[in-house]
């Protein structure tokens, strides 16, 4: 219930990100609930788009987004004062409203689109720019900077994976919680809080216990001819952003 001393955090997200490595991560905070994409039922209904697991996804979920939007400023679940929500941007259409999350310190956590739709390629290559959900999250961005006065925290992946606790540091600093070191490692498996779809997602976190260690990002040479548009359209999104992304934090 807005008006409690709840600290909720939603993370922006494009596809093909770290997104569930981060909400592991939270996750494994004594004082942290997570939640998984909760408007995930709703885009799909909205969208029509066919997903796998789409009738799974919509049975587990509400599908009208001001339902959901009521959850979320809600009280947390098992009363966590803390509570971490993964929000994927291009779930965010743009009938769905977002005064809700004026009472969310909200974060972005961002990835080169080059690098996002490569990791896509090798399963289809008929990707849009609003699939890969920069303009969504751009536009969020902007949203919360002009209510805070200030550039909101921005996460860059790859530098995450490059030092886990330096970067989660500065993330909790900018999210006013106190960063925890149960944070950087958690026991394999699946969660109760992951979403309906995490059998045809989830693999390789369910099996990871932290932080994978970064590879060499691919860019826009390794795409398909298809692509390249979309990775070149998307870019000044992902600048724009990636100029406020926070540095590692050493305590």
């Amino acid at each position: 219930m807005i008006g409690d001393s709840v600290v909720r955090i939603a993370m922006w997200s494009g596809p093909r990100n770290i997104s569930t490595a981060m909400m592991r991560s939270f996750g494994a905070r004594a004082d942290c609930a997570v939640t998984d994409e909760p408007f995930y039922a709703a885009y799909l209904v909205a969208t029509g788009l066919i997903h796998p697991m789409r009738e799974e996804v919509i049975a587990s979920q509400p599908a009208n987004w001001r339902k959901v939007a009521d959850a979320l400023v809600g009280p947390p679940p098992d009363g966590k004062p803390v509570w971490y929500q993964k929000h994927m941007t291009h779930h965010m259409l743009p009938q769905f409203g977002r005064e809700w999350s004026n009472h969310f310190i909200n974060a972005f956590l961002i990835r080169a689109p080059a690098a996002v739709l490569a990791s896509y390629s090798h399963k289809r290559n008929d990707f849009t720019l609003e699939q890969i959900g920069l303009p969504a999250q751009a536009e969020l961005f902007d949203r919360a900077a002009d209510r805070l006065g200030r550039p909101p925290p921005v996460i860059e992946s790859q530098d995450v994976l490059a030092d886990p606790r330096g970067m989660l540091t500065s993330l909790c600093k900018a999210c006013s919680v106190p960063f925890d070191g149960a944070m950087l490692s958690w026991a394999p498996g699946r969660r109760a809080s992951d979403g309906v779809w995490a059998p045809a997602w989830y693999d390789s976190v369910e099996r990871s216990t932290g932080f994978a260690t970064p590879r060499r990002e691919l860019g826009a040479a390794d795409l398909p001819d298809a692509l390249k548009p979309v990775a070149e359209a998307a870019q000044p999104f992902y600048e724009r952003l990636a100029r406020y992304k926070l540095s590692a934090r050493k305590e």
